[in-house]
């Protein structure tokens, strides 16, 4: 059974319209259509997730450009994972991206390389203005996140290599940071664990 052909449509506001992107995407042969009007910043985005939700191994999802996914990097490579782990190959047509290609997996990895970069330079102007703050007497230190409820669940199957990092990350709507925080944290309870069994 051949997968279907999803287009994922979005603009920021109501008052803009998506006839643009219908044109373009008119081309192809689409079985289904998500289109909303909000903003790229909000991650959150109901018919996004529906759209990532519906998508199955073999599918094909349509934009017209990338921005149309993600207004930043990050967000962006977690969504193009998330689709290629489910088997879902995404194509944007104005960057001529294909992630079911060699040239699409390149380009790929080109974004996570300058998006590594990115935050490598952010992780070192947060670590010069701590060092200065600390000087100043300002720095108050990281501020606690608690514990997400399903962590342990989405923490069983990343363990399980169900679903990468990232993925859990996304799922938990926690930092990197915190995760790997929790995760410590529960390794170092299981090991205390097994030592009071033993």
């Amino acid at each position: 059974m051949t997968g279907q052909e999803v287009a994922y449509i979005r603009v920021s506001t109501i008052e803009q319209n998506t006839e643009s992107q219908r044109a373009i995407l008119s081309k192809i042969k689409i079985d289904k259509v998500f289109e909303e009007k909000i903003s790229g910043k909000n991650a959150k985005r109901p018919e996004l997730q529906a759209m990532l939700d519906y998508v199955r191994a073999g599918d094909t999802v349509y934009v017209k450009d990338l921005s149309r996914l993600a207004r930043n990097t990050k967000d962006l490579l977690n969504i193009v994972e998330y689709l290629t782990n489910k088997g879902v190959t995404l194509k944007s047509i104005k960057e001529n991206i294909d992630t079911s290609t060699n040239f699409g997996k390149l380009m790929i990895t080109f974004l996570a390389a300058i998006y590594e970069f990115e935050r490598a330079n952010l992780l070192e102007r947060q670590r010069d203005g701590i060092a200065v703050a600390k000087m100043q007497g300002k720095y108050k230190g990281r501020k606690q996140v608690a514990r997400p409820a399903n962590f342990d669940e989405v923490y069983r199957k990343w363990q399980k290599r169900e679903i990468k990092s990232s993925v859990a990350i996304r799922e938990l709507n926690i930092s990197e940071y915190a995760f790997y925080k929790f995760v410590r944290n529960s390794q170092t309870e299981a090991r205390e664990k097994g030592c009071a069994n033993g």
